[in-house]
């Protein structure tokens, strides 16, 4: 993997500590853990709680808009893809 630039790095870091995507890491992971608890998933497993809407087009964190996912498929979809639009699963 080809390494970032410092001014790459710099405005990830500025985009992560930004309160909007603070906000969603805690989503994220209280569903992660709730998921844990249930039994749906385990810690160290290779799977993803994936999104059937996206967050980023709307979807929201609760548990009719969640699945668990393989964390390949769910993280490797783009892959060589350009101009790509975020899709919806029904």
């Amino acid at each position: 993997m080809p390494k970032s630039s410092k001014t790459k790095l710099a405005y990830q870091k500025a985009y992560n500590a930004s309160p909007e995507q603070k906000a969603l890491g805690v989503e994220r992971r209280r569903e992660r853990r709730h998921e844990i608890a249930a039994g749906k998933v385990a810690i160290g497993d290779g799977k993803d709680i994936a999104h059937k809407v996206p967050a980023s087009a709307g979807g929201k964190t609760v548990a009719s808009n969640l699945k668990v996912e393989d964390a390949k498929t769910n993280r490797d979809w783009r892959k060589g893809r350009s101009g790509y639009k975020v899709g919806v699963d029904k």
